[in-house]
């Protein structure tokens, strides 16, 4: 077992492996909202997704302990090799010991084992690049047995929402005016934050429904706009987005049973459920669609097999399903902004500049006040240069 690297966040005074105040929650994207800089995550997440691992590499932990396997080999997830990357710690199958550990409390990590004060808690295994790369060559050949799960789910998914699927039977009635106009669905997924950048311009001029699903309505919100409505199952939207005035509808399992409907009640926000199988981000859509939308505009959504399996989810087969229900109406504008990048060089900007003021002053000599002004520029220059001649003695 190869020993811990020293990170930059590393505290000089820890010559032994690490050291931090932990953080603990089996669900990663909980832990995100209260994890700061230089202390430690601790959490049980199987097969680390993008998304998580993005979420957690923004909050610059020092290290992340993993009770379960970051990766196990159902597929390439993308997720280790991010944290990786960004020079964060990675020890992987701790174990549920390492859960019990007390919130607040400083830890050391030591080649892979978890120290509370002199009693080893646990011990996992330090994740580097070359183990992350292994692991990863390993879990592409478990696709092919994901793909087979992937069409089984996709058939017994369309058999219990083949209703809903072709008839929009189940969709609830909404006050949110969507029939012929635009919607813009904003999910929290791959480049979320920079594909809304670049769609300012088309959110000032054809000013969209604005949903967000889940986080996606705090997305909007940061991005300086309102949402005119919120799906989910309000497990990661915050109590701020949910008060600012939007819609919401409270995505419920096939059964009724909605875990969101409590927690809307408490902040005594009006809402309407939504009962169906899949995701919110799948319910989103087909509102959308059945309420004669014109267009649905998709940002961070998941629209790959790979990113299906990231999700993480068996369920992520009613995704392809629903693209398939609303065909030529969504435009999927994640990623739009590595389309778009910015090519001008800075050295390009200068010239333009250059080229700019010479164009003025062309059209400046070209008429008469234009004229009179560089006559009297130029007498201005004279009485300045003979001023300082005379204080120089005219040897200047």
């Amino acid at each position: 077992m190869r020993p811990l690297r020293r990170t930059q966040q590393t505290p000089a005074t820890e010559p032994d492996g690490l050291a931090g105040v932990v953080r603990v929650d089996p669900r990663t994207k909980n832990l995100t909202k209260r994890l700061r800089p230089g202390e430690i995550a601790v959490i049980d997440h199987l097969d680390i997704d993008r998304v998580s691992a993005e979420a957690l590499a923004a909050c610059k932990p020092l290290a992340v302990l993993n009770a379960a396997r970051s990766t196990s080999g159902r597929y390439p997830n993308l997720g280790p090799d991010i944290l990786v990357q960004a020079g964060i710690t990675l020890v992987d199958d701790l174990g549920p010991d390492v859960l019990t550990l007390t919130e607040g409390r400083r830890v050391r990590v030591v080649d892979g084992a978890v120290h509370d004060g002199e009693t080893v808690v646990a011990e996992g295994t330090v994740q580097d690049a070359a183990s992350v790369a292994a692991a990863m060559e390993e879990a592409r050949a478990g696709l092919a047995v994901q793909l087979e799960s992937f069409a089984a789910n996709t058939m017994d998914y369309l058999r219990r929402e083949r209703e809903l699927l072709l008839d929009g039977v189940g969709v609830p009635d909404v006050a949110t005016p969507i029939d012929g106009r635009q919607v813009l669905i904003v999910v929290r997924g791959y480049h979320y934050k920079e594909d809304l950048v670049v769609l300012r311009p088309y959110i000032k001029e054809y000013r969209p429904v604005l949903v967000g699903v889940d986080g996606g309505a705090d997305a909007i919100l940061e991005a300086g706009w309102t949402p005119d409505m919120i799906v989910g199952d309000m497990d990661s939207v915050s109590d701020r987005a949910l008060t600012c005035g939007a819609e919401v509808v409270v995505h419920a399992y096939r059964d009724g049973r909605a875990p969101g409907v409590e927690r809307v009640e408490k902040l005594g926000v009006p809402h309407v459920v939504f009962p169906a199988t899949g995701t919110s981000e799948d319910v989103a859509m087909l509102l959308a669609d059945d309420k004669g939308a014109e267009l649905i505009v998709a940002v961070g959504t998941h629209a790959t097999l790979v990113e299906f399996l990231d999700k993480g989810r068996s369920g992520m087969a009613s995704t392809f399903l629903t693209r398939l229900r609303v065909g030529s109406k969504l435009i999927d504008a994640k990623g739009v902004s590595r389309l778009y990048r910015q090519r001008i060089s800075s050295w390009q900007l200068g010239l333009l500049v250059i080229a700019g003021l010479f164009a003025l002053t062309v059209a400046l000599a070209s008429t008469a006040a234009g004229q009179t002004f560089f006559i009297l520029l130029a007498a201005w220059y004279d009485g300045v240069w003979s001023s300082v001649r005379g204080l120089f003695g005219g040897g200047v």
